[in-house]
């Protein structure tokens, strides 16, 4: 959720990628559900693993609730929003984390506009 709300956020200012530190085989049912609501689709999309490499390629590693599973790269900013997992929730608990999930990444993308074109 979060990469392609950044993704519609920033409107190509910005660039994002999405890992996880123990991916599933697909983007859970409920989440591409409250996506679709929103003109996104995330059905062909595949979670992928958080790696060293990949979060040295970040300007900003915005993560949500991995703790000491995260890989730690000094020098670089992280963020942590805790939030829950949407795994086997209510949709309405699912939409409720896809609109918080938004607004933090509108206030993100607001801030890295104000910053000068990066990635995150």
């Amino acid at each position: 959720m979060s990469q392609a709300l950044f993704e519609r956020a920033s409107g190509g200012r910005h660039s994002a990628a999405s890992a996880g530190t123990t991916p599933g085989e697909h983007v859970h049912p409920e989440v591409v559900e409250v996506m679709s609501e929103l003109d996104i689709d995330l059905g062909g999309r595949r979670p992928r693993l958080l790696t060293r490499e990949l979060a040295e390629g970040a300007d900003v590693v915005v993560t949500m609730g991995c703790g000491d599973a995260c890989p730690y790269v000094p020098g670089k900013r992280y963020i942590d929003w805790d939030l829950p997992d949407p795994k086997g929730r209510p949709i309405e608990e699912v939409r409720a984390t896809r609109d918080e999930i938004a607004r933090r990444v509108e206030a993100l993308v607001e801030e890295l506009d104000a910053a000068g074109p990066s990635s995150a």
